[in-house]
């Protein structure tokens, strides 16, 4: 089931939060609901692939140590695992009111990683699609289940966020363990693609959060309902945060989203600035 990847969920957090009402009663529990349900239905698709994958897990030098692959967890649980997290994440938005929005956003997260399990995977640029489109689906869902209106800057950082990690996590696995690996895609990149590709994406995170951090309007963080300087200081962690993964990812030690979450200090400091810069300039 993942559980430390559980951590991409709190990406739900996000358009509330910058919107300052996470803290009211109804936000907090649609913005529950929604990480509950992302939690459940995102551990099915991980079972699902699992099971899948099992044969070329066994063959790899970590992956074979996975429950299904190791034979820790039977098929047939799995697949009945699979199908009641499933469905218990599809139930748990109907007690919410109009919650026709994130069940389509769910939806929309389950079509797109069958797809991704089942072949795009292994299929160039588009596997970066599949992969980033979850990361994005996240955030949005935060602000579908509470009727949040977000701006076209969250929506461009989000975005472009989630392919700049994508592609750091794909330049790191081609430059520590090759085109050999069972992740056969990797053998269609370059390591100077990869490294386009990376800065494309960084260039349009950085641009991005400026633009949202600088914006005087109702939907920019720079609103006058919100204090400008700490705000506007909250783009120095952003940054730092971007060249520190390029040059983790450049130098073949990048890691997925989660374990630099969970294990790096620096990302792990500067995410902590980033998140009490916001939170003072917009509940202060």
């Amino acid at each position: 089931m993942r559980v430390p990847q559980w951590v991409k969920n709190g990406l739900i957090v996000i358009a509330p939060a910058a919107a300052g009402i996470l803290f009211r009663a109804d936000v907090l529990r649609h913005t529950a609901v929604a990480f509950v349900s992302f939690c459940l239905i995102s551990s099915a698709g991980y079972l699902v692939n699992d099971l899948r994958d099992a044969p070329a897990d066994r063959e790899h030098p970590t992956k074979r140590y996975r429950a299904i692959a190791s034979g820790q967890l039977s098929p047939r649980r799995a697949r009945v695992a699979a199908v009641v997290l499933l469905v218990v994440g599809f139930v748990l938005p109907f007690f919410l009111w109009h919650p026709w929005g994130l069940l389509l956003i769910l939806g929309l997260y389950v079509v797109i990683t069958l797809a991704y399990i089942f072949g795009l995977k292994n299929v160039a640029v588009v596997e970066f699609a599949a992969l980033a489109s979850g990361f994005f689906l996240r955030a949005y869902a935060g602000a579908t289940a509470s009727h949040v209106f977000v701006s076209t800057w969250f929506l461009m950082v989000i975005s472009f966020g989630a392919l700049f990690l994508v592609v750091g996590k794909r330049s790191s696995e081609l430059k520590k363990i090759g085109v050999g690996s069972t992740r056969r895609v990797l053998a269609e990149y370059s390591p100077e693609f990869l490294t386009s590709a990376l800065t494309l994406s960084a260039t349009a995170v950085v641009t991005g959060y400026c633009l949202w951090a600088f914006d005087t309007s109702a939907t920019g963080l720079s609103s006058i309902h919100h204090h400008v300087i700490p705000i506007r200081l909250s783009v120095i962690p952003v940054v730092l945060a971007t060249l520190f993964i390029m040059r983790a990812a450049e130098a073949g030690d990048g890691a997925a989203p989660e374990e630099l979450v969970l294990r790096n200090r620096t990302v792990q400091l500067l995410a902590a600035s980033w998140a009490v810069l916001l939170f003072i300039g917009v509940y202060a």
